[in-house]
């Protein structure tokens, strides 16, 4: 659950940086949104990881709203207001660049967790650690089976997790060569902390794309935050 402005953690408050989306006038969590930068040719490139140095613009609308915007000239006015500049233009596939960085973000961080021993996968090892309470996230490929699915799931709910699992954006192959093994239909995340790191990554993504059925992706999940600090950077 979203930490209120005035709650702390033991000694400690909580600070959740938040952004308002130069499309909805929306604000939410920092992390929640994307950023985008702006190079010095006065063109406008996803900085999903919000590293990129100067001024960013964030949005927080899923692709299609994002290109309705472009098409009818709206984004180029925000992105001009938010950069304080009308020298500045977006590329025609905007839209695409972001959801394929957000998508090769969320692989990148399974991978990580895979190489840190955060995760497991094959069937019969997530439905005994499902069964114990010991998975945290667990993720289907698009393409794994009805009834796999309802079985890792069912293991979940018994071991007093969510009531299911998430289906990836992507077929086994996908997630396959994301963590340098072979037919990878499921995964589970084992560690706390990794489950809300895979989470968050994976809620952007899958919002994004119009996938947004309650996949929580919310600051809370995740340690350090919960005065809200809001700025344009």
């Amino acid at each position: 659950m979203r930490q209120t402005p005035n709650e702390t953690l033991g000694d400690k408050e909580k600070h959740v940086p938040e952004r308002k989306c130069i499309l909805s006038g929306e604000h939410d969590a920092r992390d929640n949104l994307i950023r985008l930068a702006l190079g010095p040719d006065g063109q406008v490139a996803p900085d999903v990881r919000a590293k990129a140095p100067g001024r960013g613009a964030w949005i927080g609308v899923d692709r299609s709203t994002l290109e309705a915007a472009q098409a009818k000239g709206k984004l180029k006015g925000a992105l001009a207001r938010a950069f304080k500049t009308g020298a500045v233009s977006a590329p025609d596939d905007l839209g695409a660049r972001i959801e394929a960085a957000l998508r090769q973000t969320v692989l990148d961080r399974l991978g990580l967790e895979a190489r840190g021993g955060m995760l497991i996968s094959g069937a019969e090892k997530i439905e005994v650690a499902a069964r114990r309470g010991e998975v945290h996230l667990l993720i289907h490929a698009q393409d794994a089976g009805e009834d796999g699915r309802r079985k890792l799931d069912q293991a979940l709910r018994v071991g007093g997790g969510e009531p299911q699992g998430v289906v990836f954006p992507a077929d086994r192959t996908i997630l396959s060569l994301a963590l340098g093994r072979q037919n990878v239909v499921h995964i589970a995340i084992i560690d706390r902390a990794a489950a809300a790191r895979v989470r968050q990554a994976l809620a952007r993504w899958r919002a994004f794309i119009g996938l947004n059925d309650g996949l929580s992706a919310e600051a809370a999940d995740l340690p350090g935050a919960s005065a809200v600090d809001v700025n344009e950077g």
